[in-house]
């Protein structure tokens, strides 16, 4: 538990790892947004 509060209390540790979760965050919403999109044109050009 000392590293859990080491996390809150310490800024750069609480700023870098929140960062790094956002940018993650990101990645995976456009990976999905990417794959999705993509199905989405691949049936659209086999119906025509």
């Amino acid at each position: 538990m000392n590293i859990l509060r080491e996390f809150f209390t310490d800024p750069v540790l609480f700023f870098s790892f929140t960062g790094l979760a956002i940018v993650i965050g990101l990645c995976v919403f456009y990976a999905i947004f990417f794959i999705k999109k993509a199905a989405e044109a691949e049936q659209n050009q086999s119906s025509h």
